[in-house]
């Protein structure tokens, strides 16, 4: 087990945005099984591999109620969003101590090539959505708080200096 350390935000590769993956390797493997490790071990519910500081388009998702159902995925994108939205609090490893409530689609088909070599389409809704959602927006050198207002993400950023 490897659990490796999330990188402290501003760090410039968590606003970099992260390289395809040409193919599934035996080192594409390897971070994926670190990033579970490392995602397992926060706890959280996903996790980008900008955010150990890996500039790939690597991505670990597991929302489910018993754990062990990790999703690994190279490349993903959104295809398709519903309408509906959901509210969800939102928080990073890379910029620990705060939280914020954001919207997201609620159901969203995504992309991805997983840890076969093979793309597949699949539905997330819920949870899941939100989590998906949240990894391909790292992988695009974003954060969370980037989805809120001025105001509210300079609070945010303020708040969590002061816990730095």
């Amino acid at each position: 087990m490897t659990v490796r350390p999330c990188i402290r935000w501003p760090d410039k590769r968590l606003r970099t945005a992260a390289a395809d993956v040409p193919e599934i390797t035996e080192d594409v493997r390897k971070i994926w099984r670190d990033m579970i490790d490392t995602m397992e071990a926060m706890p959280g519910v996903g996790l980008a591999a900008p955010q150990i500081g890996i500039g790939l388009r690597l991505a670990v998702v597991d929302a489910s109620e018993d754990r062990g159902q990790a999703v690994c995925m190279a490349n993903p994108e959104v295809l398709h969003a519903s309408v509906q939205l959901r509210a969800h609090d939102e928080a990073s490893p890379n910029l620990p101590g705060v939280h914020a409530r954001i919207e997201r689609p609620r159901a969203v088909t995504v992309r991805f090539m997983d840890e076969h070599g093979v793309i597949v389409e699949r539905d997330y809704v819920g949870l899941w959505a939100t989590s998906v959602q949240h990894q391909i927006d790292h992988l695009a050198g974003k954060m969370y708080f980037d989805r809120l207002s001025k105001v509210k993400r300079d609070m945010l950023i303020k708040k969590a200096r002061k816990h730095a």
